[in-house]
């Protein structure tokens, strides 16, 4: 396994070792020891499935408070994934890193307790993976605009479908500070 680190500190890329001849291949998504060893030690007490088409955008999503850590994957075509960090006092306060998942490249991303997450579909479909650090907690749920002209992200899609929630998004200025993450060092 593999760790690259993003400019955003905490945000890390896993690489998988992945081994595979002309039946397939095979390699460990999750190991909780050789995660802990590379510096990533958190517990996975949810795994989420999503499923989506091209042009689709899902987030920018967080939960506050009980905020969840994700290391998310694609498991089936490509995306396009953002991490922003949305904490309080944190010196990296609206700055985002964003990385292409795929089912060739195989990578993880880890996204930690605090940061807003979001994905824009860039294949046919897409099999989207989270595994969560804390369960889904419906009065925490919250959301950023997608298209925030602060955060400035580079998304691949001009015009991507969105759903309700994500269409009524605030923006990063206008949620109430009670309602973003703590930087807790």
């Amino acid at each position: 396994m593999k760790t690259l680190q993003t400019d955003l500190p905490g945000c890390v890329v896993i690489e998988p070792a992945v081994f595979g001849d002309a039946r397939g291949a095979f390699f460990e998504s999750w190991n909780r020891q050789a995660f802990a060893e590379a510096g990533l030690d958190f517990e996975v007490v949810q795994h989420n499935v999503s499923t989506s088409t091209r042009g689709v955008l899902r987030g920018l999503h967080y939960q506050w408070p009980n905020p969840q850590g994700k290391l998310v994957s694609v498991l089936e075509g490509e995306v396009y994934d953002v991490a922003v960090d949305i904490r309080r006092g944190s010196s990296h306060f609206g700055r985002w890193s964003a990385v292409v998942l795929s089912e060739e490249n195989r990578r993880h991303f880890w996204i930690p307790p605090g940061f807003a997450h979001g994905f824009a579909v860039t294949s046919e479909r897409a099999v989207f993976s989270y595994l969560c650090t804390a369960h889904y907690d419906r009065a925490a749920d919250a959301s950023i605009r997608w298209d925030d002209p602060r955060l400035a992200i580079d998304w691949p899609l001009a015009a991507p479908e969105l759903s309700d929630k994500d269409l009524r998004a605030p923006l990063l200025a206008n949620i109430p500070v009670e309602r973003l993450p703590l930087f807790e060092t």
